[in-house]
């Protein structure tokens, strides 16, 4: 956990805005009462008043200094409908007043009009009605083709790996790829503090294997070493080449600066992706930080459904850490 302490330290003499659309959760509620008594942030809940109260009058859980706003009779629906449309113009007035007041539209909207820092959502929502509101409200970052996603793996006697992308993209193409491996390569360097060494993952190394997959790779290798030469990227390789140093010298006659040292691992698709973090999260005793999403224009965090309160709060940190470092 010194790893999250540590991003802690850098945010707490900053001031920051959370919104959390699930604002009746408990879960959410707990969280945002850790947020607010160290410091890390302000906090804005959305839902019904009534039955965050409650909630939270259950579980003996102060709402001091937490500010519950509720979308459907918010006084700042208006403005954001207005902007909605500036934003989207096919979309009526009418119909876009009854959109943001959605609880994870408006909450994407508060990011959008600068009213708070980041939204985070998930732990009651798929990720795609996530992204959905985020795209719709805050949209992509100009240099983004698509939006992506990435877990901080946290463990106790190791240091912190960055896995991509466990939550988005299904079956990125080589451009998607290659797009993934910079885009988190530049914000795992934000948040650990230390240069990244990405490993795009494969059940082959360096030829080892022959497969359409592997070419994608290869391909998605090419363009990412093109768009960003300062960055460490190399592949394919699986995953004991990228972080055993003594299987990639078995392996590879020239290991490169990547091979045996990775601390981003970029999975070759969804399943892989997937099914990896969580394996590495159940059975590792890891914490699973995020999923942290990527390539919109502001910040917004999703959350796994399963998310602890410990992990809410990790992932409000390494979010905020994100914009801190912008």
């Amino acid at each position: 956990m010194d790893f999250i302490h540590d991003l802690k330290r850098r945010l707490q003499s900053i001031s920051h805005r959370i919104v959390f659309p699930e604002g009746d959760d408990i879960r959410i509620i707990q969280a945002a009462r850790c947020l607010s008594d160290d410091n890390i942030a302000e906090i804005v809940l959305l839902g019904d008043s009534t039955d965050i109260t409650q909630a939270a009058d259950r579980n003996k859980i102060s709402l001091h200094d937490l500010e519950v706003i509720n979308p459907e009779t918010s006084d700042d629906c208006d403005r954001y409908a207005v902007s909605y449309v500036e934003n989207r113009g096919r979309t009526k007035l009418s119909i876009a007043s009854r959109i943001v007041k959605k609880p994870l539209n408006y909450g994407a909207m508060m990011v959008k009009m600068g009213q708070v820092d980041l939204m985070v959502a998930g732990a009651c929502h798929a990720t795609k009605k996530v992204i959905e509101a985020a795209g719709s409200c805050v949209g992509l970052a100009e240099s983004s083709r698509v939006p992506s996603s990435f877990f901080i793996m946290n463990f106790a006697d190791r240091k912190p790996l960055v896995f991509a992308d466990c939550a988005v993209n299904t079956d990125p193409t080589a451009e998607a790829l290659a797009d993934i491996a910079i885009l988190t390569a530049f914000n795992a360097q934000k948040i650990l503090q230390a240069p990244a060494k990405v490993a795009l993952l494969s059940f082959s190394t360096k030829g080892s294997g022959n497969h359409a997959s592997i070419d994608k790779l290869k391909r998605a290798l090419q363009i990412a070493q093109a768009k960003a030469p300062e960055l460490d990227i190399d592949g394919e390789l699986q995953v004991d080449s990228a972080l055993v140093k003594s299987v990639a010298a078995h392996k590879l006659n020239d290991i490169g600066a990547v091979a045996g040292q990775a601390n981003v691992l970029i999975f070759p698709d969804l399943n892989a992706a997937n099914i990896g973090y969580k394996l590495v999260q159940h059975l590792a005793n890891a914490e699973a930080i995020g999923p942290i999403l990527q390539g919109f224009s502001l910040p917004v965090a999703d959350l796994s459904r399963g998310s602890t309160v410990d992990e809410i709060v990790a992932t409000s940190i390494v979010a905020l850490t994100m914009k801190l470092a912008r």
